[in-house]
């Protein structure tokens, strides 16, 4: 039975609307990805060429790699004195520690929030407040596990200081992992950014050391996951006292 011309236009329509549909929840990859993705995607021919098994590897981790790189729109909640994660990633360690030397932010201890990223995080970094980017300090190292604490006295790092305009300093410290082999910085001394904003990203697996003037509310607890640009890790104008916290 031959389809009509308003039935092929009702199935246009609905194709075009599934397209939109599936777009628009595919995050877009970050112009940085394009040549890693491109890669294995040329590698996945060649595998496919010598033997079929290995092109469907390849096929998998040429998907990885895009998820990796993949790029999403975020929504940051904007109000004085929110401090917002700067990574995708479980928080894993919360201390107070004396600041690596090049932050220049002093000897005595500050609060740390250390969120570690695994190889399926996102890893595009953003700004946790609004400031002016006073210093950047890289400094190359080893690549031991991000997840050990003293990763961040030993690895890789690209450390920034954001000064906000009513709550002092605060430093944010990118730190390559065990697959990490390249910290990417998209920001320079004196920007000014805007919390949420994209700043820079670690290729593959690494952590993000936050560093907050000692006793700053702190909103969030070890073990919980933390959304770049949308999770608050804590509250300069907050004075409700400590939280507690439930695992279920």
């Amino acid at each position: 039975m031959p389809i009509d011309r308003q039935t092929l236009l009702s199935i246009a329509k609905s194709v075009r609307s599934s397209a939109r549909s599936v777009r628009a929840q595919i995050s877009p990859i970050h112009p940085k990805g394009y040549p890693f993705v491109g890669g294995f995607a040329l590698a996945t021919i060649i595998l496919f060429w010598i033997w079929s098994p290995l092109g469907w590897i390849g096929t998998l981790l040429t998907i990885w790699c895009a998820l990796f790189f993949r790029n999403p729109a975020r929504v940051t909640p904007i109000r004085e004195g929110l401090v917002v994660s700067p990574a995708d990633g479980r928080i894993s360690m919360i201390a107070s520690v004396v600041p690596p030397a090049e932050l220049e932010l002093g000897e005595m201890p500050l609060q740390r929030i250390s969120i570690f990223m695994s190889v399926f995080n996102c890893h595009v970094n953003r700004s946790p407040v609004a400031g002016r980017i006073e210093r950047i300090a890289y400094r190359p190292g080893k690549f031991i596990n991000a997840e050990l604490d003293k990763a961040s006295e030993d690895n890789e790092r690209n450390a920034l200081v954001i000064s906000t305009p009513n709550n002092g300093p605060v430093g944010v410290i990118q730190i390559a992992g065990l697959v990490a082999r390249r910290i990417v910085s998209f920001v320079h001394e004196g920007q000014t950014v805007e919390a949420g904003e994209r700043f820079g990203l670690i290729r593959f697996g690494s952590r993000l050391d936050v560093f907050l003037p000692e006793g700053t509310q702190l909103l969030v607890s070890e073990g919980q996951t933390a959304v770049a640009g949308e999770t608050v890790l804590a509250d300069f104008q907050q004075t409700d006292g400590s939280r507690t916290f439930r695992t279920s």
